[in-house]
This record gives structure tokens, C-alpha cells and sequence, in this order.
């Protein structure tokens, strides 16, 4: 009979206990830390540092000089490419180069309308108006807004990389800045195609976004309402004379009579002239690069971090020595030695930190190498889980390295995800959904539907949130359209007559 501890001779019993000692040691306070600083921009990271210099004094801002290498080293930086095509090159470590597969309008301004003025016009419609008082209210930010319509409907990687860019170009009021013959230059394709992607924006929510210019805002305000006709259109087109309250001229413009006048104007009143200033918050902010990438005749491209913006910091081994000289008091020494292995323990984190952003960069760069040759037709699908293999790296840590990271590169400024294939975020961290699942679970959703519970548009809306999957209303209507499936009002009526 065997004997002993009952619980050493069960190997399930084994197991359980060494998963849960792999899941605390996983968690650890310092890893939690590791995480956010490899999420985090250098900008954001900047702030953080700031923030642990005031709590332990033996951190001080690294001298920049210190860590200046010679030209000859930094173009000496290990191969990243089997062809020697890709350099990268970090100079923040004393180190030096880093291995990537090593370790871990105008006149138009003058034109007086508020932009808290929100309605339905004269259709009675005010089911967009209240969806975007929904998303607000929860705190959504127009990014978010508009990324969770551009993966459902912008599936193409090409046509992703273009409204990406577009989006990168709103300014705080939701209008459209990029020049878009200069954005077809950097990007490698046709004006067309961009003014073709562009014209599917501005279909998303709020109506008017993605506009270039006030006359462009609200002619999609408009015509989304189903009130642009020849009169209308007078209108807006003389948006001058509106302002200058040139009345007389502008109806015979128009073709209309006072009456009509005076109620195309207040129509256009309660259009909303700036429809990103609604969501309350900084749309367009400063862009300013964490790698920076260049061309070079012998090597093809060099990767490095952008020395301008990298935060460093170091111990001060000078005050340190003198504080050890003084400190008597064993609650004191206790102290001092949390304080010297935190600040052991960040240094070598933010040395992580940028060892692995350049290491995913630089991967990045290679497996894109035909886009940065010769444009956006030259895309590669490519997914987290393709990068993380090849480096040898969590999907979750590449995922964290590509947010909020951007790269200038010779064709414009990229956030590393734009490379990525598209994918349907689900809301509170589920599972990601395809375009076609979404559709799909529309049309089963409308066809077990009975007469007295029809589902609207936005009643489907909140079924697919509880289940997960963040959808504009409209995006639910234009998929219904898609699918040449009726309104609900329709189907109401269709359902009455049956029974």
C-alpha cells in the first residue's frame, strides 16, 4: 500500500496547484507595470516617468548625450533581414543596436450656426441623433466610434490603410484636412481609389464626418434626411449670401417664396455644422512618431527609435552612495533598498520595452517591404499571430506594442496596427466577429422575429451588444438594405396582413 502524502501521488491534484502558482507568479505587481509601459506611446510614457521620479529619488532623467552613438556604429546595426535589407538601430541602451530576433474653410466661416443645435428637421427623424446622444453618453470616443463602423464595412486591407489615414486627418470639428492628391503620392494609388474609400466615410456616423468643407457637411446632412433637392442645394451653395442675410437675392436663387424660405433656413439650422465637436474630445491630436524609419542605398531600410521622444532615466549612483553612507536605521536601509530595486527594476523594463518595439517594427517593415516599395496595391495580409510567431513573441504582447505606436516612414505616418487584416472588435474584451457573422446573425435575428415583436433597426442594435459585437445603427440598416430585407415598419405591416 502506498504511503506518504495522499496529495503527492494524485498528478491532477499536481497539476491544479502548479497552474495556480504559474497564474500568481504571472500577475506579479511588476508585470502588471511591464505591461502598461509596453502599451504605452512615448509621449505617455514621458508623463509616467515623470510621475516615478517624484516617488523614488534615485531616478534622474538620462543625460541625452550620454547615449549619443557614433554615426558609424548606428549604421553598423545588427541585420534584420536575411538579404541585409533592414537595419535596426536603438541608441537609447548603452548597448547600442538591438537584434530583432533576439530577446524577448474660409469665407465659409463667417456662416453663424451653433454647434449644439441638433434635430430632426421636418421628416421627423431623430433615430440617428438619439444613437449618437447614446454613444456619448457612454463615454465613446469618436476614434472608437468610427473604427468600430471602418471594421465592419472596410474590409479590403488596401481600402483599410486609406481610411485610416483619412481618419488620422480629421481636425476637431470632424472635417476631412489631407490633401488627397498628396495622400495618393505617399500611398502609392490613384486619386480614385482614395475619393472612392472616402465617399464610403462619409456615409458613418455622425452624418456630416469625413465632410472637407462646411457646404460638404451639410449636403450630407441633407441628403441623408432626404431634403437636397435643386432648391436646397441653391442654398448651400451660397452659403455667402446666408450669412450676409442677402434674403431677396438668395430666394430668386433659389426659385422659392418666402414661406419656403424661411423654412429651408431653419432646416439648415438644425443641421449640426461641426458634428465631431459633440463627442468631446481632442479628435485630431499630435501625431509624433516612436520609430522612425529611412531609406539607405546600402542597406535598404534602417529602424530606430525616435531618440527625440524616447523617455530615459537612470540611478543616480552618486546620491545613492551618499544616502548609503547615512542611513543607520534598519527601517531606513529597508527603504532605500525597495527604492534601488525599483529603479534597477524600471531600467531594465524601459530597455525591454524598446527592444521589443523595434524588434515588432522591424518585422513589421520587412513583411511589408512591397508597400513601402511600391504602394498600397502591394499589401500583405498579415495578422498579430503571424508577427508573434515569427519573432517569437505572445500575439498579446504584439498587440500591445502596435497600439498607440505610430512610424514615419517614406510613404506618411502609420500606426503599426494599420498593417494587420481587419477584424470586428467584440465590446467588453469578447471574441472578435467577422463582417459576414454580423450580417448573418441580422438575418436570423429579423426572420425569428414575430408579429408583435419586430425589431427595429435599433432594437437589433442592442441584441448584437449583449452579444458582443459594437454596430452603428446605420450599419445595421445598410447590411438589412444589403440583405433586400424591409424596414420594420414594413415587416409590421407585411405581418398584420398575414395573420
Amino acid at each position: 500500500m502506498a504511503t506518504g502524502n495522499p496529495q503527492a501521488s494524485n498528478p491532477r491534484m499536481e497539476m491544479r496547484g502548479s497552474q495556480a502558482l504559474q497564474q500568481n507568479l504571472v500577475m506579479t505587481p511588476q508585470l502588471q507595470q511591464a505591461i502598461k509601459l509596453l502599451q504605452m506611446s512615448n509621449i505617455e510614457l514621458s508623463s509616467y516617468l515623470e510621475t516615478e521620479m517624484e516617488k523614488n529619488p534615485l531616478l534622474e532623467k538620462a543625460d541625452e548625450n550620454a547615449f549619443e552613438m557614433d554615426s558609424r556604429d548606428s549604421d553598423a546595426g545588427n541585420n534584420m533581414q536575411d538579404d541585409g535589407k533592414i537595419v535596426a538601430a536603438d541608441k537609447a541602451s548603452d548597448q547600442g543596436n538591438y537584434e530583432s530576433a533576439g530577446d524577448d474653410s474660409s469665407d465659409e466661416g463667417s456662416w453663424n450656426l451653433s454647434s449644439q443645435t441638433r434635430g430632426a428637421g421636418h421628416d421627423g427623424r431623430n433615430e440617428d441623433a438619439g444613437e449618437q446622444e447614446s454613444s456619448l453618453s457612454h463615454g465613446v470616443s469618436l476614434r472608437d466610434h468610427l473604427m468600430g463602423q471602418m471594421q465592419l464595412d472596410v474590409v479590403d486591407q488596401r481600402e483599410r490603410m486609406i481610411a485610416l489615414m483619412l481618419m488620422d486627418s480629421l481636425d476637431e470639428a470632424g472635417y476631412m484636412t489631407a490633401d488627397i492628391n498628396v495622400m495618393a503620392e505617399k500611398l502609392g494609388c490613384d486619386v480614385q481609389k482614395i475619393e472612392d474609400v472616402l465617399c464610403r466615410l462619409q456615409k458613418f456616423e455622425p452624418v456630416g464626418i469625413f465632410a472637407r468643407n462646411l457646404k460638404e457637411c451639410l449636403t450630407l446632412q441633407l441628403k441623408e434626411k432626404g431634403r437636397f433637392d435643386p432648391a436646397m442645394q441653391g442654398m448651400v451653395e451660397h452659403l455667402d449670401l446666408l450669412a450676409a442675410r442677402e434674403k431677396d437675392k438668395l430666394m430668386k436663387l433659389c426659385g422659392v417664396d418666402a414661406e419656403d424660405f424661411a423654412e429651408m433656413v431653419s432646416e439648415i439650422r438644425c443641421l449640426n455644422p461641426k458634428p465631431a465637436l459633440a463627442f468631446d474630445h481632442d479628435t485630431a491630436p499630435t501625431i509624433i512618431p516612436d520609430v522612425l524609419m529611412r531609406g539607405s542605398a546600402a542597406k535598404g531600410w534602417v529602424i530606430e527609435l525616435n531618440q527625440e521622444t524616447l523617455p530615459r532615466v537612470l540611478i543616480n549612483e552618486s546620491y545613492l552612495s551618499k544616502v548609503q553612507g547615512q542611513v543607520v536605521k534598519k527601517q531606513e536601509k529597508d527603504y532605500l533598498s525597495e527604492r534601488v530595486q525599483s529603479a534597477n527594476w524600471l531600467v531594465r523594463a524601459l530597455h525591454q520595452r524598446a527592444t521589443t518595439i523595434l524588434k515588432v517594427a522591424s518585422e513589421i517593415v520587412r513583411q511589408q517591404d512591397m508597400f513601402f516599395q511600391h504602394g498600397v496595391e502591394f499589401l500583405k495580409p498579415m495578422t498579430l499571430r503571424d508577427i508573434a510567431n515569427i519573432i517569437g513573441m505572445h500575439e498579446s504582447t504584439v498587440s500591445r506594442v502596435t497600439s498607440n505606436k505610430y512610424i514615419a516612414t517614406p510613404r506618411g505616418m502609420f500606426e503599426l496596427k494599420y498593417f494587420f487584416s481587419v477584424s470586428i472588435n467584440g465590446c467588453s474584451g469578447l471574441s472578435a466577429h467577422s463582417a459576414e457573422s454580423v450580417r448573418h446573425r441580422i438575418k436570423a435575428l429579423i426572420e425569428g422575429e414575430t408579429p408583435n415583436a419586430v425589431l427595429s433597426d435599433e432594437d437589433l442594435v442592442k441584441i448584437l451588444k449583449r452579444e458582443g459585437v459594437e454596430i452603428a445603427r446605420r450599419t445595421v440598416a445598410k447590411y438589412r438594405e444589403a440583405m433586400h430585407i424591409a424596414t420594420s415598419a414594413q415587416r409590421r405591416r407585411e405581418k398584420r396582413i398575414k395573420i
